[in-house]
């Protein structure tokens, strides 16, 4: 195992670490869980988050790429791509092409890489019609990881958080457990010891009733599906007013 001195995240909502609440009104998520245990490792270490709910791919490779690049770290993890994939004309060919270069820039700096897949939305109405352009995407994204020798964490391959006691409200982003669980996979990527195991096996729990399905439907589409609806159609991001929560390389604390 590397001792890593200095991370930095880059993404969207997930690596942002929506909808895992922490301290002073920014999320926690998975890459605050990891960057926690890696500190524990390393008296010097350090952490940056420049992840912004919204953003897009070209936007994280224009904005974020060259920013985490200045900092220097030893390691980066790179997510995105995720809502470029939900809309429509989306052309995963093309944001692999996009994607390989910002992975080709970021492995220049002679740092290790973290990529991801994302989860099978086999299970999610909403994105299940996308499946087979996530697929394609996910696919690029190993073969990029072969080609620039990055680690890959797989979360199509977790059963885990296929459960939706994973998730939050939304259906869209994962709650507390599910940050904690891709965190322990990250740990078994990058070789560090975790006290969770992303492997978890979900107590049985009864059946819900039709009834109560349809008001949750219901609740759903006023709340979450309908509000992003309308942020598609207006142009607008619901990361346009917000900032990164760790800008700068910083002791983890």
């Amino acid at each position: 195992m590397r001792a890593y001195t200095s991370y930095v995240a880059i993404g969207d909502s997930f690596t942002e670490g929506l909808n895992d609440p922490g301290r002073d009104g920014h999320f926690r998520g998975w890459a605050d869980r990891v960057a926690e245990r890696l500190a524990a490792l390393e008296p010097d270490f350090r952490y940056a988050n420049l992840a912004v709910r919204g953003k897009l791919l070209d936007q994280i490779v224009e904005h974020q790429v060259p920013a985490a690049i200045e900092l220097k770290p030893d390691l980066i993890s790179f997510c995105a791509g995720g809502n470029d994939l939900l809309r429509p004309g989306s052309d995963p060919d093309r944001m692999a092409k996009t994607f390989a270069r910002a992975v080709r820039d970021l492995r220049g700096t002679g740092a290790d890489v973290v990529l991801f897949t994302g989860v099978d939305p086999r299970d999610t109405p909403l994105m299940r019609r996308f499946r087979g352009r996530f697929a394609v995407f996910y696919m690029h994204i190993r073969s990029i990881a072969d080609l620039y020798g990055c680690h890959v964490v797989d979360q199509w391959s977790m059963q885990s958080i296929r459960d939706w006691r994973a998730w939050s409200d939304d259906r869209l982003h994962m709650n507390a457990e599910g940050h904690s669980l891709v965190a322990a996979k990250v740990c078994e990527v990058l070789g560090v010891s975790s006290e969770e195991d992303w492997r978890r096996a979900w107590p049985p729990r009864e059946r819900a009733a039709r009834a109560a399905k349809l008001r949750e439907d219901r609740l759903w589409l006023r709340e979450h599906f309908i509000p992003w609806v309308g942020r598609r159609l207006r142009g607008t991001s619901s990361g346009d007013a917000v900032d990164p929560k760790r800008p700068y390389l910083e002791p983890y604390a």
